[in-house]
């Protein structure tokens, strides 16, 4: 694997440290020093970003001291002190600081850079409440533009109109904004965010009381989820002036409103919390998020009043790895108790939407096949919730069981358990006979005796299910639920037409078979079924996916369905990146090859089953992601174009025409797998 490939900015990240240094009040020196210690740190750790808290270079909690002319006279030294070190280190450095300018003092976010100043922003608003009195020291920033200041002997751009952007690395885009700039109802960010800012930075000293702790997270993750930018927060830390105060040390990063990383609060020492920040996913985030760009036109176009300052940043390349929590299963939470609220809403979605459509259509009855795997169980199980929530008997769910050529006795022995441990009525049919009729009017040689298994033949099954299914509704006055789950859609592994792809409704179609199987644990789980119909259940999770249409080999070997489309786990990350945030396959394979390399990572959730501990090298998740280009882009198409109606679970999961994508049905694969084949070594 090339270091290119490895590096992080090869694929759009930008890593970022939040700092909370220990400080002395009152002492520049030694609160240099400390900042000084810790970016050499994170130059080693090959930073690109690193914040520090308000006024820290000063120390915040100094009251009267900062309009001491000796502090301030020191505090500019300091700086330059500062400056000149960075000259030798890659990474941006945002310190605090107050300056003073025309006769007046701000509390200032710098932004420095390889031995440049490359600006300065004032704090907006200022605290003049409860324990707060900044008014008394500093002048407001808020109107503050277009101007400049001495500092650190140089000149550098001054105002809340800055917004600073990398010249060789064009997602690196960020904006300061300090402490109570973020309590406000109008939080400059947001002003920085519609200008272009990717990565909003809060310098904050923030003292702690009983439940803020909670507040500031609830405002990171809500500021970056609604500017759709990562949010960097730094708070004082241990050394700060108790004098009627406390300190936390709270720093953090969000990303479109997921925490990745924060310090530990109440520390004993300086802390640092590191991340990489997907800037290309913010970016690709705002473009299909017309609201955003909305929001921006509305606010006349902020770009126009803010000074962007460049900046050579010079991206390293080395082989760093990624810092990031990633999840294996991005349909599937790792906190349980947040798959518990996922499954919760989830299934009652589904079973909204049936019992919508059975109150639309003034329907008694569905008819649905039972096969005894998981798509066809979970949809059985919805149906009869459903059945039970607009007071219907469970009755009147048609099951039917259909064994072809190639069918189990254990996978039909499920099926039958589950319709009686549920209470539905359950028939079989042998599509059989009429399968070898219908071959035999073909002309097929299997009607012949001959061994020869291929598309005709299994699909002469699957659409006589179907068939089965849609003439038995007019005949019962019913209409036919569907099972295909969103990963059998996006690889179209699925039948056209009269086979399993077509339904009256279909309450799987936004489900990634990875959720589903966790959705029937917790069915199970919360007991919302008899004792008997969950044993069922429990079983049907254990068994091989298989659509069960080609006869066992020699070996007895049964037809497997990930041996042909790919592991499910492999093709639900590529579906859930590539159609949820457009990125590049190169990209994803990047991403792919860090979730899933390393099985000996032993901090597996409890309830993930045993194959979330499977191993891939790149080989593999290349190889596994042409295949889903090929058939996600290229061959399967025309088969979401004509879905049937069902409601969207999953934001940014559903792949039907007037829903989440749409995309022309004769389409072809080439640019992403030109990308996979350049970007990939």
């Amino acid at each position: 694997m090339t270091k290119a490939f490895h590096s992080i900015h090869t694929h759009g990240f930008v890593r970022a440290a939040v700092c909370t240094p220990a400080v002395l009040p009152g002492e520049p020196g030694f609160n240099t020093d400390e900042t000084l210690r810790m970016a050499r740190q994170g130059d080693v750790e090959s930073c690109d970003l690193m914040l520090f808290p308000e006024l820290g270079i000063s120390a915040y909690a100094i009251d009267d001291l900062l309009l001491q002319d000796a502090l301030l006279a020191r505090v500019d030294a300091e700086l330059r002190r500062l400056v000149e070190a960075s000259a030798h280190l890659k990474p941006v450095l945002i310190v605090g600081a107050p300056l003073a300018h025309n006769g007046r003092l701000y509390n200032c976010g710098i932004a420095i850079s390889r031995g440049r100043v490359l600006g300065v922003t004032p704090k907006s608003f200022l605290p003049n409440y409860r324990e707060y009195y900044e008014k008394r020291w500093f002048a407001p920033g808020a109107g503050v533009t277009g101007l400049e200041i001495a500092v650190a002997g140089q000149t550098a751009p001054f105002g809340t109109d800055l917004l600073f952007a990398a010249e060789d690395y064009p997602d690196f885009v960020f904006h300061l904004e300090i402490c109570e700039d973020f309590w406000a109802p109008t939080p400059p960010s947001t002003q920085g965010a519609l200008a272009g800012a990717l990565i909003l930075c809060n310098l904050s000293a923030s003292n702690v009381v009983v439940g803020k702790a909670d507040e500031r997270e609830l405002l990171c993750a809500s500021q970056s989820a609604r500017c759709q930018a990562a949010y960097l927060y730094s708070a004082a830390g241990p050394g700060e002036s108790t004098t009627d105060l406390a300190w936390d040390g709270q720093a953090s990063i969000h990303e479109l409103g997921r925490r990745l990383a924060q310090t530990e609060r109440f520390p004993a020492a300086s802390e640092m919390a590191v991340a990489d920040i997907d800037v290309e996913r913010l970016r690709l985030e705002r473009m299909r998020t017309p609201t955003f760009n909305d929001a921006a036109v509305a606010a006349g176009h902020p770009e126009r009043r803010f000074r962007r300052v460049g900046f050579a940043h010079r991206p390293h390349y080395d082989d760093v790895g990624l810092i990031r929590p990633l999840d294996r299963f991005p349909f599937v939470p790792d906190d349980p108790a947040r798959l518990d609220k996922d499954c919760y809403e989830a299934f009652n979605i589904q079973v909204q939407g049936l019992a919508k459509r059975l109150q639309a259509t003034k329907s008694k009855h569905i008819c649905i096949g039972v096969s005894g795997g998981l798509d066809s169980t979970h949809a059985l199980i919805v149906a009869a919730k459903a059945f039970d929530w607009v007071g219907l008997p469970r009755a009147n769910i048609l099951a039917f069981t259909m064994p072809g050529f190639a069918t189990s006795e254990g996978t039909k022995a499920n099926a039958w358990a589950l319709m009686h441990g549920l209470g539905v009525t359950g028939e079989e049919i042998d599509i059989r006979p009429t399968a070898r009729l219908m071959l035999e009017e073909m002309g097929h040689p299997f009607a012949k005796g001959e061994p020869v298994y291929d598309i005709a033949f299994e699909n002469v099954q699957a659409g006589l299910r179907t068939d089965f299914l849609f003439r038995l509704a007019n005949q019962r006055h019913a209409f036919v639920l569907g099972t295909g789950d969103l990963s059998e859609l996006a690889l179209g592994w699925c039948t056209y037409g009269v086979g399993d792809q077509m339904s009256h409704y279909n309450v799987n179609g936004s489900l990634a078979k990875t959720l589903i199987q966790h959705m029937i644990r917790w069915v199970v789980k919360t007991k919302q079924f008899e004792e008997g119909a969950s044993a069922t259940l429990l079983s049907i999770l254990d068994t091989e996916i298989s659509p069960e249409l080609v006869p066992a080999d020699a070996t007895g070997a049964i037809q497997s369905t990930q041996a042909k489309v790919g592991p499910y786990e492999l093709q639900d990350f590529n579906l859930f990146h590539i159609t949820r945030y457009g990125l590049r396959p190169s990209k994803v394979a990047f991403l792919a090859w860090h979730a899933w390399h390393d099985a000996e990572r032993g901090d597996w959730p409890e309830h993930f089953p045993e194959e979330a501990r499977n191993q891939y090298d790149l080989a593999t998740i290349k190889s596994w992601l042409r295949v889903f280009l090929f058939r996600f882009f290229e061959i399967s198409q025309f088969k979401r174009s004509a879905m049937p109606n069902g409601p969207k679970v999953i934001s940014g999961g559903a792949l039907s025409p007037r829903g989440d994508w749409r995309a022309p049905s004769d389409g072809v694969a080439r640019v992403w797998l030109d990308e996979l084949e350049t970007g990939v070594p």
